[in-house]
């Protein structure tokens, strides 16, 4: 689709086209023949693949320098996939045999590799997306990116895809008397390994998967950890009757209702890890599953830090009133002394602050309005991708929804385009005699 000769065309017979295309001589403009792809994460790859295999040609932009740049920047060493590969694999492309079943953060990155390489993915890196806005005069979204240079680039496209995913940023909460503490406070997007915190105190602030391996590795290095559960947690053990928890899961709900098997995973679950509550963690009103359809909060999968908070090798706190220096007073009146904070406190999306666009993505929490599984599509060519609040198998179901759907815009606008050029060499020329 020569997209560049159909705006040129709208420019001609309206000048105020010609203004809205070069607002600033410091920005140049590149017309993407089709879709535009914002983030090279799995999301990304995984829809550029799809599109590829349908002949569909896409732009993948990426602010970092690499893709999957929150697995390979910004996740500690020790981390495994929680998951079995099986139910991690992008679409058109498995895992290697060799890999393990969890296989390890360097492996996952090497399979995303691989993949791009595949599907001859090759993102603009060190590209910030700035703004992202539908143009309904001329029909094309107008997306605006600064590179590291801060040179400006405008990309003009029928398609938007927003593959920035849930994890766009870190989550950094205030807390009381920050400034006071005096010591290492940081989110777990900065840690990389327990070995510089070998023989310190350190308090790890949130109970998910993150913050509990976290916790687990801090003690694999005779470090003494605390970890602060603000609210009620579902522990699981990682596998239970031969199986991992979630692929018994899955199966389970082919046949019997949400609510049973939930029953069935907490019975499993007292008799192989004990009553969670003794040590600190109590756990909701609502099933796991349940709570993870109707919230996206997951259960955490126990990898062995369990142990080490029966142990008191990992110290349970409740949650904290204020900072003091080098200390931390929580709201049952203890304080107790820390060298370092870790936040696990997770991530968040950042399209609210980039996409001029509220039909379709809550301003609130930069989420799709519309639920699982109706999120991945809005409206003028906009669509999503790896926010479903279920990790990689809903990215993959995202990835080639969007590819179907965008491949029938295409072939349709093939058809259209070739009936026209048709129509003009079928035309007699205008000085032919009659």
């Amino acid at each position: 689709m020569d997209c560049l000769r159909e705006i040129q065309g709208k420019q001609a017979h309206d000048p105020i086209f010609i203004e809205k295309m070069n607002t600033s001589a410091s920005w140049r403009c590149i017309c993407v023949p089709g879709p535009l792809i914002v983030g090279a994460g799995p999301s990304g790859l995984a829809t550029a693949a799809c599109l590829k295999e349908k002949g569909v040609p896409s732009v993948v932009l990426e602010r970092s320098n690499c893709i999957a740049s929150l697995w390979q920047l910004k996740t500690y060493d020790r981390l495994r996939l929680h998951l079995p590969k099986q139910f991690c694999e992008l679409p058109l492309m498995a895992f290697p045999t060799d890999f393990p079943t969890y296989p390890t953060k360097q492996q996952f990155v090497d399979y995303l590799e691989a993949y791009a390489s595949e599907f001859d993915i090759k993102p603009r890196f060190n590209e910030t997306v700035s703004q992202a806005e539908y143009d309904a005069t001329l029909g094309f979204w107008r997306v605006k990116s600064v590179g590291v240079n801060g040179k400006g680039t405008e990309y003009v496209c029928r398609w938007l895809v927003v593959a920035t995913g849930e994890n766009a940023e870190a989550v950094m909460p205030e807390m009381e008397g920050m400034g006071e503490f005096g010591g290492d406070i940081r989110h777990t997007s900065l840690y990389k390994s327990g070995e510089e915190f070998r023989g310190k105190r350190v308090l790890v602030v949130g109970c998910g998967n993150s913050g509990m391996e976290v916790c687990l590795d801090l003690c694999n290095h005779n470090a003494r950890p605390s970890l602060v559960v603000r609210d009620t947690v579902h522990v699981l053990p990682r596998e239970m009757l031969g199986r991992s928890t979630f692929g018994l899961s899955m199966w389970l709900l082919k046949w019997l209702p949400i609510r049973f098997v939930d029953r069935l995973l907490l019975i499993v679950s007292w008799l192989m890890l004990g009553d969670t509550a003794r040590i600190g963690l109590d756990r909701p009103r609502l099933g796991p599953l349940e709570l993870k359809n109707l919230s996206g909060k997951t259960p955490v999968l126990d990898v062995g830090t369990l142990a080490n908070i029966k142990s008191g090798d990992i110290k349970v706190c409740p949650s904290i009133k204020r900072l003091k220096r080098h200390a931390a007073e929580f709201v049952n009146g203890k304080t107790e002394n820390f060298d370092a904070i870790i936040l696990a406190t997770g991530y968040k999306s950042n399209v609210p602050s980039w996409l001029k666009e509220r039909e379709m993505f809550s301003e609130k929490d930069g989420y799709p309005r519309r639920p699982f599984p109706n999120g991945w599509k809005g409206e003028s060519g906009l669509y999503a991708v790896g926010f479903t609040k279920r990790g990689l198998l809903g990215t993959s179901m995202d990835a080639r929804r969007i590819a179907e759907d965008i491949e029938r815009c295409w072939k349709h606008e093939a058809k259209h385009r070739m009936a026209f050029t048709r129509s003009l060499l079928q035309q007699p020329s205008s000085d032919s005699s009659s």
